[in-house]
């Protein structure tokens, strides 16, 4: 029998999903129940504080970079629980122009294929009745969507309160909690989205507080009721995520954390051994692995410390020469030659390949990304990925050789193509993008 589940949506970033999420989960929780968290789309930071208020990993589902069946199994693949709750990302229906593996990338997307009721939290502040216009048109636009009610976020006062129930009573939209905006909660966040819950010290107290919050005023019993899931569709199995060695060595610490959830599992399933080392603290690399991954993070935050880790650099250039090195993101920038802060302070970095990333003029980079390799990974060899790719830093030079044709979700071609350099008995590379999947199509 399946896992009633809910989708919790809103109408755009920033109207207050995570804090609903968090707070839906502590409080939920604390009632006993064993919640599974998952979250829409590619967000790396979200999932480590679903983890922390539920007790239980999540994992992202992505309609545009996952096949059917990956969405699938990792839905049924995970301990038995009594709810599910996925988090969106953005607006309910936002994606890109152009499908991928399994659509646009919407969260509806998700929610439509595993049956779940989505709980929309709307941001009222500044209007009454006609937040349940908004409501009616997420409601209806997709007919065959299920949708539970709202979740009411910044009422400013009880008078507040009764004019958009009123109005949502009109429209036939169920209200499921109301939020005042006295009291509401703040996550700290820097330039990718929230601080990351390990480097966050009041993390559980802010839980608790959601928790509160959320408890006192949402019907749990009601959202709890509105729950549900549908028969899955037949898919293929997906493409298997490979680990890239037997014995991985993975960076792990405030600087290098940005690793899916998912693909680590796939990893361990497969029989890999992950041995976690932190290059802040100056460690080197188990030298019984035969493979190293340096996943994204915030190495720019950390240079001059990355900078003066001389035990890290010297260990890493032995292993470089017998044995293949990738970095993601933060990690190719740290297997480069140099980075400039947002100072205008070059620091040296480990010098694997000769990339020079610069922080002093900022420039986002945000979007999904298939990258059709040219020179194998450690895992995928010469296949194609999908993945995707956010950060600030411009690249002033990239001197090695490309590493994949890189296009994004509209197939127009990115110029961070990665790069890769080979060794003694080794190769390194590097990508700006995060591996979510081998790509089928």
């Amino acid at each position: 029998m399946s896992i009633p589940g809910l989708m919790i949506s809103a109408p755009a970033s920033g109207t207050g999903k995570t804090m609903l999420m968090l707070g839906l989960l502590s409080a939920l929780r604390r009632r006993g129940m064993a919640v599974q968290p998952f979250k829409s789309g590619p967000d790396y930071i979200d999932p480590a504080f679903h983890a922390t208020a539920s007790g239980r990993a999540s994992f992202n589902l992505d309609a545009w970079a996952m096949q059917p069946g990956r969405i699938i199994s990792h839905v049924t693949g995970q301990p038995d629980a009594d709810l599910i709750l996925a988090e969106g990302s953005m607006g309910l229906f936002d994606g890109v122009a152009t499908p991928g593996e399994t659509g646009i990338g919407s969260s509806a997307e998700v929610a439509q294929m595993m049956g779940w009721p989505v709980v929309l939290i709307l941001d009222v502040s500044g209007q009454a009745q006609s937040a349940a216009a908004v409501a009616r048109g997420f409601a209806t636009l997709r007919p065959d969507l299920p949708f539970a009610g709202v979740v009411l976020n910044r009422v400013a006062s009880p008078r507040h309160d009764t004019l958009i129930r009123e109005g949502m009573a009109e429209a036939g939209i169920t209200v499921l909690g109301a939020l005042p905006r006295q009291g509401n909660i703040t996550l700290p966040e820097r330039h990718l989205g929230l601080v990351q819950a390990e480097e966050t010290p009041e993390l559980q107290a802010i839980l608790d507080h959601a928790g509160d919050f959320v408890g006192a005023h949402c019907d749990l019993d009601a959202i709890v009721a509105a729950a549900a899931s549908r028969a899955l569709p037949d898919a293929d199995a997906p493409l298997p995520i490979v680990p890239p060695g037997g014995r991985i060595a993975l960076a792990r610490d405030a600087a290098f954390s940005f690793t899916y959830p998912h693909v680590l599992q796939a990893w361990r399933k497969a029989g890999a051994t992950i041995l976690p080392f932190s290059p802040l603290a100056d460690e080197a690399p188990d030298d019984s692995a035969d493979c190293c991954w340096l996943p994204g993070g915030y190495p720019e935050l950390h240079a001059p410390k990355l900078a003066a880790a001389d035990t890290f650099r010297s260990a890493m250039h032995r292993f470089a020469a017998t044995r293949p090195v990738h970095g993601e993101c933060g990690g190719y920038m740290a297997l480069g030659a140099g980075l400039v802060d947002a100072t205008g302070e070059r620091h040296r970095m480990l010098g694997l390949l000769g990339l020079e990333t610069s922080y002093h003029k900022r420039r986002m980079h945000l979007g999904y990304r298939r990258a059709d390799l040219v020179a194998p990974l450690p895992g995928v060899g010469q296949g194609a990925l999908r993945g995707h790719e956010f950060h600030y830093a411009s690249i002033t030079d990239q001197p090695d050789a490309p590493l994949a044709r890189v296009t994004d979700a509209n197939g127009a071609a990115v110029p961070e193509t990665g790069s890769w350099r080979a060794t003694r008995g080794g190769q390194v590379t590097g990508t700006f993008f995060h591996m979510i999947a081998p790509a089928a199509t």
